[in-house]
């Protein structure tokens, strides 16, 4: 259970320094006028329907009578001209109904966010291995699966692009260039006393959730239609959906009750599912599903972006930074998908938690013979932060200093406190409080003198530690969906209905803004009875991303239960001849003075006066501005923070390493749900740590991804998570005005797992001090007895 340890303020795990989990059941109630429910450790909504198989995913709903199963044609060749498609055969198999191409698409055959560029079925050219060409809908999955393997497609194959370099020398790109930064970076360059440049090759990621896509369409009367889809963005199944079948968007309904996962992959590539299962409704009269196997999810579905890096630092003999300019070479796939934002994003975190005095960050965006990449947790983030601090660790070894002495020099501070694109950091004490104490509660300073030590004595086992901070921007880059609305009932027995523009994919939103809808009523938790997602109900809605799910959601619902909250104050006032500002709600009741009455009596007698019970509420981020094409703004309403260390042991030999130690302090502001959120700092942290490590990406010259199973692409699994693991919330309330004062959590945590991959490096250091550690990411243990071998250690 989640405690404040005396003294230092921290909520950890009781005992060892372990993290917390959440109780058995909620806490105790607080004092009369402290908070029932929120900064509360609650399990999550579902935690008790997952451990009993009950939660039901898209796959587990009852499918109506004559559903069909949808499968998909997929291309043979990554670049090329259809010449012919023969389905014949596909028609003829056993159970086989119809056969779908893009010839039968009623409306655009257009899935992509904004751009026009992405085809739901390609009709006259494919752009990368394995791109759904046609249909199948057929009686049973087994049945669809099988017939569209027999398609025949004939291509005049071109030469693919594959890779960042491939595309760059062709000159292909999805979207423009782009840049930012501030001063003359070249006269910065020219004036420092120590230069240098390197290149880092970052991977990328598949979501591997483990709900694969899915989604099932029920055709309606006149047109309409229902779509079940596991999505992070319903809104924008129903826009394409319409799109696809040429309708009006209020004639398509979107419902999504959970996710078994998302991680971003289910922002954008979701629709594609969605709108094919719509369109076989549509030809068919039936219902359709579609559930991707997971072969075909990892072939059809798009990545974390994998990056080049190409940079140049000016710095001091001390470790200051004068300079950095940076060019970030993007594969963003065959489209733009949500690369402007995505990329964009690695230019704002380019700095990560460091002043430059004169930056260039520049950008491309490569047009590859892949799927499309995508949104994945971070966003770009991640990659821009990883890329600063390998060049940070450069700069520690040429100069012979310790990286976190390097790192503490170029902290913002204040008078060193605006980003390259002119946003003030506000917070920079919380930046500097949270390194320094993590340094002290991990004994960084003992434990860099006892590694040295053992790394010293020679072997080939080596050490390595490293300590690295976060600085993660809270807001979408695109304005315009930093908005949400909610939905709240309230029944004449007392019983709440809940429902907003978030999805739940396991990371507890529901449970969270369930917790600010029972704080606002004063009533039990149990009380409030959460509802599916349905653009039915709150519409317009802005995809579950950003890590702004609660900020955002949270807010409007906080909104329309205070609205009618106040209605039946009203009501309780007129009752007993008091204000309406003397009436309190607490513990089920509503009290004024000496009088009081149930919530439900309240109710039923606000019902009875004809007094409305049921609200929307509406928000919209405030302070928030960004000029694109003048790169001037504030983009983020806040800043989260955060720091970890780790400590690594590397057989020089093989390349194989384990994580034996990890400290993490992190800053969720006053925390809605500690339980919840040291959950999704552990999740974040490990799932980074995959992506750094294990996760490698593999396509052959033609196109094809190698690595699409798990036999062949590894996440990390429960051993490799550290065995010491100490996990610590930063005592903080946020400044800015925020549900409850708190922070958001969903993406931050993972970019703390850059200390593993500065660890490795630290540990490969000392095979030839002093240099540059040539190491790319993932540093899988081919990458890292390759960087041995080139430091003069290895076999």
């Amino acid at each position: 259970m989640a405690a404040d340890l005396p003294g230092d303020g921290l909520t950890r795990a009781e005992g060892s320094g372990k993290p917390a989990r959440p109780p058995e059941r909620h806490a105790p109630r607080p004092a009369e006028d402290g908070p029932a429910h929120v900064h509360r450790a609650y399990p999550h909504d579902s935690a008790h329907l997952h451990v009993q198989g009950a939660a039901a995913y898209l796959d587990d709903l009852r499918e109506p009578e004559g559903t069909l199963h949808v499968a998909v044609g997929m291309s043979p060749k990554a670049r090329g001209r259809i010449v012919s498609m023969d389905l014949s055969a596909v028609e003829a198999a056993p159970g086989v109904v119809r056969v779908v191409t893009a010839a039968d698409i009623p409306g655009r055959n257009d899935i992509s966010p904004a751009l026009g560029d992405e085809t739901l079925l390609a009709a006259d050219t494919v752009a990368f291995h394995g791109q759904a060409v046609f249909a199948v809908a057929a009686t049973t999955r087994d049945a669809a699966r099988r017939a569209a393997r027999l398609g025949r497609i004939e291509i005049a194959e071109e030469t693919p692009s594959v890779s960042v370099d491939d595309a760059e020398r062709r000159g292909e790109t999805v979207l423009p260039d782009y840049a930012f930064g501030r001063g003359d970076v070249e006269a910065a360059l020219g004036a420092s006393p120590r230069r240098l440049e390197g290149r880092l090759r970052i991977g990328g990621q598949e979501h591997f959730y483990l709900e694969g896509q899915a989604a099932l369409a029920i055709p309606g009367e006149d047109g309409e239609i229902l779509v079940h889809s596991s999505t992070q963005h319903p809104t924008e199944v129903q826009h394409v959906v319409a799109r696809v079948l040429g309708i009006a968007d209020a004639q398509v309904t979107c419902e999504v009750r959970r996710m078994g996962g998302a991680f971003g992959g289910k922002e954008s590539q979701a629709t594609q599912w969605a709108a094919l299962a719509a369109l076989a409704a549509r030809v068919t009269g039936r219902p359709c599903k579609v559930r991707l196997d997971r072969d075909d999810d990892f072939a059809l579905t798009g990545k974390r972006h994998d990056f080049r890096v190409d940079y140049r630092l000016g710095f001091h003999e001390d470790g200051r930074l004068d300079a950095y300019s940076v060019d970030f070479l993007a594969r963003c796939g065959h489209s733009a998908d949500l690369s402007q934002g995505v990329v964009d994003r690695t230019m704002f975190h380019a700095d990560n938690s460091y002043f430059l005095p004169a930056a260039r960050i520049a950008s491309r965006r490569l047009k590859t013979n892949t799927v499309s990449n995508t949104a994945f947790r971070g966003f770009g983030g991640p990659q821009g932060m990883l890329a600063i601090e390998k060049a940070l660790d450069d700069v520690a070894r040429v100069t012979g200093r310790d990286p976190l002495d390097v790192r503490l020099a170029n902290l913002y501070a204040p008078g060193r406190d605006v980003t390259p694109y002119g946003m003030e950091v506000e917070e920079t004490d919380t930046l500097h409080a949270i390194v320094t104490r993590l340094a002290e509660t991990s004994r960084y300073r003992d434990r860099r003198a006892e590694i040295d030590a053992f790394n010293g004595a020679g072997g080939w086992l080596r050490k390595g530690l490293a300590l690295t901070p976060v600085k993660f921007g809270i807001s979408f880059t695109l304005t315009h969906l930093n908005q949400a609305g909610a939905l709240v009932h309230v029944y004449t027995d007392g019983s709440v209905q809940l429902n907003h523009g978030g999805t739940e994919m396991g990371q507890g939103l529901y449970r969270k803004v369930a917790q600010v809808v029972a704080e606002e009523f004063g009533i039990d938790l149990a009380k409030v009875r959460i509802t599916a997602t349905s653009t039915g109900k709150v519409p317009n809605t802005s995809p579950t991303a950003a890590s702004a799910g609660s900020d955002l959601n949270g807010m409007a619902a906080k909104v329309a239960a205070g609205t009618i909250r106040a209605r039946m104050a009203g009501v309780a006032a007129a009752l007993w001849g008091v204000g309406e500002d003397t009436i309190r709600f607490r513990d089920n009741l509503v009290f004024a003075g000496n009088e009081s009455m149930s919530f439900a009596d309240l109710a039923r007698a606000a019902h009875q006066q004809r007094v409305q019970l049921s609200a929307t509420g509406f928000y919209r981020t405030p302070s928030i501005t960004w000029d694109r094409a003048r790169a001037t703004g504030r983009p983020f309403y806040y800043f989260a923070y955060g720091a970890a260390c780790a400590e690594i042991v590397v057989d020089t030999l093989t390349g194989e390493n384990r994580v034996t130690r990890v400290d993490i302090l992190h800053d969720v502001g006053a925390s809605l749900n500690p339980a919840i959120d040291i959950g999704q700092i552990e999740g974040g942290f490990v799932q980074g740590m995959g992506w750094l490590t294990t996760e490698e990406l593999v396509y052959a010259p033609d196109g094809r991804l190698l690595t699409h199973a798990p036999a062949t692409y590894k996440i990390p699994v429960s051993s490799d998570v550290p065995a010491d693991f100490r996990t610590l919330l930063y005592p903080n309330s946020a400044r800015a005005d925020t549900i409850y004062r708190s922070k958001a959590v969903g993406e931050p945590p993972l970019m703390l797992a850059n200390c593993v991959f500065c660890a490795i490096a630290d540990a490969l250091a000392s095979l030839n001090p002093g240099e540059p550690v040539p190491l790319d990411a993932p540093a899988t243990p081919e990458a890292i007895l390759k960087a041995a071998v080139e430091l003069g250690g290895g076999r």
